[in-house]
């Protein structure tokens, strides 16, 4: 028999200055069999950096499958007509798939993580990358991660405040200040 995802549910309350972005978000995220806290908690980050609202609720930022489809990112924005306006991708995707999100989407963004295997992986991965325009990847380090990790429960309240580029992301009892590396940034 095949295992289940673990259902989580958080409270995502975003302020972000640098987009003038203020919004609660409740959220239900099931965790892949597969998948660690570490994981799932950038997941949660990716969707407070990324965070859309608009009053056509098919226009909202959506965790999709994941894990368990080859086509869909982790989490994607799409617009009225169904396509992608921003695919958003967490861990070390390869080129064939990072390409098939340049391809499909106005605007990727990946959030790698990693001590040792995220920096092989750009190393490896960077020149097939310089093509697209529309690629931004981000390092996480892995202090940061490990402390979201930490932040993880089945009912979570989060909070996430970012201003220039910073994010300072916390639940009742912790806050820590995140600051990505920006190993390419789109030049939409």
């Amino acid at each position: 028999m095949a295992l289940k995802a673990t259902i989580f549910k958080a409270e995502l309350q975003v302020s972000d200055m640098d987009r003038s972005y203020f919004q609660t978000h409740p959220l239900t995220v099931a965790r892949h069999p597969s998948e660690t806290d570490e994981r799932m908690m950038i997941r949660l980050l990716a969707f407070a950096l990324n965070a859309h609202f608009s009053l056509n609720t098919s226009e909202l930022l959506q965790f999709t499958k994941g894990l368990s489809s080859d086509d869909e990112p982790d989490l994607w924005l799409k617009n009225l007509h169904g396509n992608i306006e921003h695919w958003i991708e967490v861990g070390l995707p390869d080129e064939r798939r990072i390409r098939k999100g340049c391809n499909r989407s106005n605007k990727v963004t990946i959030y790698t993580y990693g001590e040792h295997a995220a920096p092989l992986w750009w190393k490896n991965i960077e020149s097939d990358l310089a093509r697209f325009d529309n690629l931004s990847i981000y390092y996480l380090s892995a202090e940061d991660t490990a402390a979201i990790a930490n932040m993880t429960g089945r009912n979570m309240s989060l909070q996430a405040t970012i201003q220039d580029g910073d994010i300072w992301f916390g639940d009742e009892s912790n806050t820590i200040m995140i600051s990505p590396e920006i190993w390419k940034a789109t030049d939409l």
